[in-house]
């Protein structure tokens, strides 16, 4: 379940990310009374087996049967906060009725991940690589996305404009700021290995990879998600 809202007196909505039918929303009816049955298998990222029955505007959660939960990973402040980011994003990027059986399994693990780890935040830039790279939108880590040139030892430059990272002759002029080292192209690449793929060092982003990284996820949203304000990835 990515998200909840009320509905009437007793029944909620659930927006859920299912692994037949991608994104959807479905009533539950009388979840908010203190004996349904439904309510308490509904939690926050939780997997479940639902029942739905259609209906004319949303479907019905008819039964639901909780298959893994890591609720009680999920309660501490860092863990929540950084989870909700995982939630939104899955939420804005991903269409209604489109299965994306590769993201399900990337935010499955990634759950299971944020609620094992004494660092959650810091897997919150792989988790938006991988993502980008599940929907088609990562940008070549080797080549310049205007010019098609690969890099040199002067590093390469974040350009959201182009949507991934350009060469010193076409983003040079960005200013240092944007500026990406040899050193952080390497690690940009270490954080967007697929899981299984040959084991590479510094797994977790550098400061300015993870801002690079969120800079692209904001740009091919559109907008930076809210649960964003909750999460520093960047420390000092």
């Amino acid at each position: 379940m990515l998200r909840a809202r009320n509905l009437g007196e007793a029944d909620r909505i659930f927006t859920v990310f299912s692994t037949a039918r991608g994104k959807l929303d479905a009533v539950g009816k009388g979840v908010r009374r203190p004996k349904s049955a439904i309510g308490g298998r509904m939690e926050f990222l939780s997997e479940a087996t639902l029942t739905l029955h259609r209906g004319r505007n949303l479907d019905v959660i008819t039964s639901a049967t909780t298959v893994k939960s890591h609720w009680q990973g999920l309660v501490e402040p860092n863990t929540f906060a950084a989870a909700s980011l995982l939630a939104e994003i899955v939420d804005s990027f991903c269409e209604p009725d489109l299965p994306l059986p590769e993201v399900y399994e990337l935010l499955a693990g990634a759950v299971a991940a944020l609620a094992a780890s004494g660092d959650p935040v810091s897997l919150v830039p792989r988790f938006q690589l991988r993502l980008l790279a599940a929907l088609g939108l990562a940008p070549p880590d080797d080549v310049c996305a205007r010019c098609g040139s690969g890099f040199d030892e002067h590093g390469a430059w974040l350009d959201v404009d182009a949507g991934g990272l350009a060469c010193g002759r076409c983003g040079g002029a960005r200013g240092d700021a944007q500026r990406l080292s040899v050193d952080d192209i390497a690690n940009f690449r270490a954080v967007g290995a697929p899981r299984g793929g040959a084991i590479r060092p510094a797994a977790t982003a550098t400061v300015r990879t993870a801002r690079a990284i969120d800079e692209l996820v904001t740009f091919h949203l559109g907008k930076r998600p809210k649960a964003r304000a909750l999460v520093d990835p960047f420390p000092p």
